[in-house]
């Protein structure tokens, strides 16, 4: 960050976790009319230590800067509160702190998720997204200590083997300690996945009063970013093959298309063939792993419970365990 920069630094950051409501949320509060958010979720700035636009890139292209950040808020009106959603946020080592030198007034907004259902959902996001390779959640776990030495790392996170650690995203309390070292505790706002679920309404106009903007503003329930399964990564190459217009008669085909299509009718068109023909309803999950990931996680939410005084152990059901 360059301290002769110019230009309106977030007022708000939904920091994580992924899988857990944050797009939905994203998407309720930049609807709101006292609320700016950029078209572009999850631009992980203050990340430094994982994967953006603003760090290295592979190819030897220039990162992009903290200007061009800060031109992503450029839009908001001065009544606005800005903000911006990078669930990265919330297991990035560096984030809290370069949030803090950043905006030290800055609004903090996290939701937890119970860990098992949180691992197996971000496995099968990962997946979606073509990151992860091993379609076996019990695998991929299998696999945590050979990627972090660098091994069996798909080449897209071959610098970030952390992307892939799926269980050290749940260090819940530790978590929260980075932002609550920085940030007075007024400034940081803990929800419970299962509330937001449940109480959509009701948790949305809690965040809403921690902005410090109109809470009685009509809310539209939102559902987005669902839990998916890829059914073929075969199946997946070929649309994407199609959708680039690889070999010479998929060419010719795409440009006739392309002559007579919009472009947003045509993207339009690619997402809803891969939601239907690419994706489906996730598999039921494995028992026996979410027994013992559970077992496996007890710790961890015995510690957030403790930290954030709520009963994260009935809540989750963690209190039946041996």
């Amino acid at each position: 960050m360059s301290a002769s920069s110019e230009g309106r630094v977030p007022d708000f950051f939904i920091v994580g976790h992924p899988k857990s409501g944050t797009t939905a949320l994203y998407e309720m509060l930049r609807r709101h009319p006292q609320v700016f958010m950029p078209e572009l979720k999850e631009p992980r700035f203050f990340a430094s230590d994982l994967p953006s636009r603003f760090n290295e890139k592979p190819s030897g292209q220039p990162p992009e800067t903290y200007d061009d950040y800060l031109s992503l808020f450029a839009p908001a009106r001065s009544d606005q509160r800005a903000g911006e959603a990078s669930t990265a946020y919330i297991w990035s080592h560096t984030a809290a702190s370069r949030i803090a030198e950043a905006q030290p007034a800055a609004r903090i907004i996290v939701i937890l998720r119970e860990p098992a259902s949180f691992v197996r959902s971000m496995h099968l996001q990962l997946l979606q997204i073509r990151v992860e390779k091993e379609r076996s959640l019990r695998k991929a776990l299998a696999l945590e200590g050979a990627r972090r030495e660098g091994q069996h790392l798909p080449a897209v996170v071959a610098r970030w083997p952390q992307v892939l650690l799926y269980t050290d995203r749940v260090r819940y309390a530790e978590q929260l300690r980075r932002y609550h070292a920085v940030f007075p505790a007024e400034q940081v706002l803990v929800l419970i996945y299962d509330d937001f679920r449940t109480h959509n309404e009701a948790t949305v106009r809690e965040v809403l009063r921690f902005l410090d903007v109109d809470d009685s503003v009509p809310i539209e329930i939102t559902e987005a970013n669902p839990t998916v399964r890829m059914r073929s990564v075969r199946l997946d190459e070929t649309v994407r093959a199609v959708s680039v217009g690889r070999g010479p008669l998929v060419r010719a085909l795409r440009s006739s298309v392309k002559a007579v299509t919009p472009p947003d009718l045509r993207l339009q068109a690619q997402r809803a063939i891969r939601r239907r023909v690419v994706f489906g309803a996730p598999q039921p999950p494995d028992e026996e792993l979410m027994l013992e990931l559970r077992h496996r996680f007890k710790a961890e939410v015995v510690a957030a419970s403790e930290y954030l005084g709520r009963d994260l152990v009935t809540l989750w059901g963690y209190d039946g365990l041996g």
